[in-house]
């Protein structure tokens, strides 16, 4: 297990869903980006997260959408399916088509609004990963979901469960890293969920980044990367004083927005995104740009 674990190392892109004007799944403009996040040097990618817009993706859509990025990749690298919900059932339902579809693994999430207790995420988590053999991530990102899953509660089901091997991490409590490494050794898999300090992230221990700037910048960051799994954080340092505006300005309106607008401005697709999300300001699609040319991808 612990070499099918060095896969998931490295940049993971959490790919937008790209979509026409009129709201309809742009399935050749995904197809040619997941493409060219490939070329880019993505380690992998991540389909139907909340970059990718899976609140407002019907599960057909959401399934589909899985389907094809799996299918694009054509087995080049490792594709991440989000299968997260804060209904258990549906979690489960999804997950299992994940693997049928030929996923990787799968990427659950902490189930939101309706605040289960830690009896309660270990109960979904163990129900997530018992119905399924594929390799699952625990996704916590309390800022959107409200629960936080505690590092007690990711032990118990690590030990418990054997599929659950590793962490998408959005928290920014850096120190939680190296707590959970102490507990569950280097091979428990941990990805930063926020581009900002997954610098400090990998200081830590943790060994990638399932990241919203990867989507503009997918070189970047995949070198970025490296640099930090190489131990070369002088190189880490300065790739990361061309991307932090960027960082920034991927989160200057609720995302997707801001970087669904960036990838626009790089021809792949429309800036639309499903309400309740909207088009960005004015104002903040001058930040994008601006932080775009500051790191040296837009003219």
């Amino acid at each position: 297990m612990a070499q099918g674990r060095d896969r998931f190392r490295g940049s993971f892109p959490a790919l937008i869903t790209p979509m026409t004007e009129n709201g309809d799944i742009d399935e050749a403009a995904m197809r040619r980006f997941v493409d060219w996040q490939i070329e880019q040097g993505s380690n992998g990618l991540v389909a139907v997260g909340t970059t990718g817009e899976s609140p407002t993706l019907d599960h057909g859509e959401h399934k589909a959408v899985v389907e094809l990025v799996i299918e694009q990749a054509k087995g080049r690298v490792p594709v991440i399916a989000g299968t997260g919900s804060n209904s258990t059932a549906e979690a489960i339902d999804l997950t299992r088509h994940a693997e049928a579809a030929g996923a990787d693994a799968a990427l659950v999430v902490v189930p939101y609004y309706n605040k289960p207790t830690q009896a309660g995420l270990y109960a979904h988590f163990r129900a997530v990963a018992e119905a399924t053999a594929l390799p699952v991530f625990i996704y916590n990102v309390p800022g959107r979901t409200v629960a936080d899953i505690a590092n007690e509660t990711i032990v118990r089901l690590v030990r418990d469960c054997p599929n659950i091997i590793g962490i998408k991490d959005a928290t920014g409590a850096l120190d939680r890293v190296s707590l959970l490494r102490l507990e569950l050794g280097e091979d428990f898999v941990q990805l930063s969920g926020e581009d900002g300090t997954a610098l400090g992230f990998n200081a830590h221990g943790g060994v990638g980044c399932i990241s919203v700037t990867a989507n503009v910048a997918p070189a970047l960051c995949a070198e970025f990367q490296a640099a930090t799994l190489a131990g070369d954080f002088q190189k880490a340092r300065a790739l990361q004083d061309r991307l932090m505006p960027l960082h920034r300005a991927m989160f200057v309106e609720t995302s997707p927005g801001p970087v669904k607008y960036a990838v626009s401005l790089l021809g792949f697709c429309s800036p639309h995104a499903r309400l309740p999300m909207v088009e960005i300001a004015e104002s903040s699609k001058k930040a994008v740009e601006a932080a775009m040319r500051h790191a040296g991808i837009l003219d």
